[in-house]
């Protein structure tokens, strides 16, 4: 079992099979929660991971590996319409 400490990349934790906690059945909870979401967590508690799952989970560039991403996790058995609806803009300013 690999650890991944310091990757905050979905894509590259999955493919490299890093251990992962799968949280993806709390994304219906958070479709439902508003549009407006503000994630208040201390450095180094994966907000930058979850913001990379979401990101593969909705970005249409990425329909085409959805079972490879999430067949395995919750959220991949039982999917919400929302997923891989939208294109997807990424900025990092770190």
């Amino acid at each position: 079992m690999k650890f991944p400490y310091g990757i905050s990349d979905f894509d590259s934790l999955i493919t490299r099979k890093f251990h992962y906690v799968d949280r993806t059945d709390q994304i219906p909870l958070l479709e439902r929660a508003g549009d407006q979401l503000l994630f208040l967590r201390p450095r180094r508690f994966g907000k930058s991971l979850l913001l990379s799952m979401l990101e593969n989970y909705y970005d249409l560039n990425k329909a085409g590996r959805f079972e490879e991403l999430f067949g395995h996790l919750a959220i991949g058995k039982n999917p919400t319409p929302e997923h891989n609806r939208y294109f997807v803009l990424k900025w990092d300013f770190s």
